[in-house]
């Protein structure tokens, strides 16, 4: 079938399964949902977009799991839960059909990148509740791959395992990556007796981000860095396209995907900066219908036009571009924590940066706090380069302070460089 058929069989599928939902049962009295649909257009115009304020507000009326089930509760294996990093934390529950959909879209990431069997894949994290985790690993062991669990071992250690298990495949946040190969130089291993070639990254922005890719590339030599974004309520969303590095290509025999303008809510031309909507096709133990994620994305082109991949799916250009809950407006202009990161990684000479938000009066101010790599590094000149690049960037004068090497945070989850001080 087409892909726009086959869609449309997966969404009326969907749709005749929800009555048994509370949630969207309520959330869909009166808008003819419910009754089925004859067209995408037709679910897109009737259907209003589910927000993560609604689902905090029903998992908080309903403990602990809220309402959004469609099978009752014995039905239910997998039980994880949302970082909490854009505010409180949801759980969320997985049938076995739910887990084995989420993944085969995790093997298609795998597929993108030219994993196979013969790989032997490092997780670089430690295993909590998070969903991301945990279905690449399984995911992996479906393929065949010999799998290679971190959790438990600091950062020495888990070098040392990837050289004794050769292992080829490295599977972390962009930071964590970043933070690894610091932690070999510090070690004196030598990155020729690391045999990866794939470093597939998610949590976070950076596999996008061009300065960023460069830097980890550079630190892991013959590695290509492969970026992926998904999200505990949606699950593996996208993978990068083989051929266009930076653009990531939405599973969309999996997903439904809209970009809106976030203020209207009306579609977004191609090129046009929207925030996309996801609604789960295959997801029916506990679905999402017209998610809003709060993921701010660029379509690269029209679906209707092949991707030099060869593929019809969605791209997204430049991946997840920011998110809609961090832009910060300092004095009239808006600023995204990833504009800022490629101006900081682009000077070269950055290990670590942090990034003080101070409101007082209305006033927003900003405070940037960088690491050189090195002792050598001229602090002076550093703060000066990194000052001008923001002044021509964001025309604002935003104040450099450059610390001592080792002095700032690292981190292994999503990195937290930003700091809010003060009434926002």
């Amino acid at each position: 079938m087409p892909a726009i058929a086959e869609q449309l069989a997966q969404l009326q599928t969907l749709l005749a399964s929800l009555r048994a939902n509370p949630f969207y049962r309520r959330k869909l009295t009166g808008t003819g949902v419910l009754d089925g649909t004859t067209s995408v257009q037709d679910f897109t115009a009737r259907c209003p977009f589910t927000t993560k304020a609604e689902l905090l507000a029903d998992q908080a009326a309903h403990l602990p799991y809220g309402t959004n089930l469609t099978f009752a509760r014995e039905c239910y294996t997998r039980c994880h839960q949302t970082s909490g990093s854009g505010g409180a934390p949801l759980r969320w529950l997985d049938t076995p059909e739910s887990w084995d959909w989420m993944l085969g879209n995790w093997e298609q990431i795998y597929g993108a990148a030219g994993v196979t069997r013969a790989d032997r894949i490092f997780f670089a994290f430690s295993f909590g509740p998070f969903l991301g985790f945990w279905t690449a690993f399984e995911a992996a062991l479906k393929l065949g791959c010999l799998c290679l669990p971190g959790g438990g071992l600091g950062s020495a250690a888990r070098l040392r395992a990837m050289i004794e298990n050769e292992a080829t495949v490295l599977c972390c946040t962009p930071t964590y990556a970043i933070r690894l190969a610091e932690v070999a130089r510090e070690e004196k291993i030598d990155p020729t007796t690391l045999r990866i070639k794939k470093i597939i990254v998610a949590g976070e922005p950076g596999g996008s981000v061009p300065a960023v890719r460069a830097r980890i590339e550079q630190l892991w030599p013959g590695a290509r860095v492969w970026d992926h974004h998904g999200m505990t309520e949606v699950g593996p969303v996208t993978y990068e396209c083989p051929a266009r590095p930076g653009v990531l290509h939405v599973i969309e025999n999996s997903y439904l995907a809209e970009i809106v303008h976030p203020a209207t809510g009306q579609p977004a031309a191609v090129g046009e900066t929207g925030e996309l909507i996801l609604t789960t096709l295959g997801r029916i133990g506990s679905p999402l219908l017209r998610y809003r994620t709060g993921d701010l994305v660029k379509a690269a082109s029209r679906t209707d036009v092949p991707c030099v991949c060869g593929r019809h799916e969605l791209a997204l250009e430049g991946g997840i571009l920011a998110r809609t809950d961090d832009m910060l407006v300092v004095r009239g202009v808006n600023i995204y924590p990833a504009a800022v990161e490629e101006i900081i990684h682009r000077t070269g000479q950055v290990a670590e940066y942090q990034v003080e938000v101070r409101t007082q009066a209305a006033l927003t101010e900003l405070l940037v706090r960088v690491e050189p790599r090195a002792a050598s590094v001229d602090a002076v000149a550093l703060a000066q380069e990194l000052a001008r690049d923001f002044q021509i960037a964001f025309a604002l004068r935003i104040p450099v302070e450059v610390v001592a090497p080792g002095s700032l945070p690292r981190f292994e989850m999503k990195a937290r460089r930003w700091l809010r001080i003060g009434a926002r």
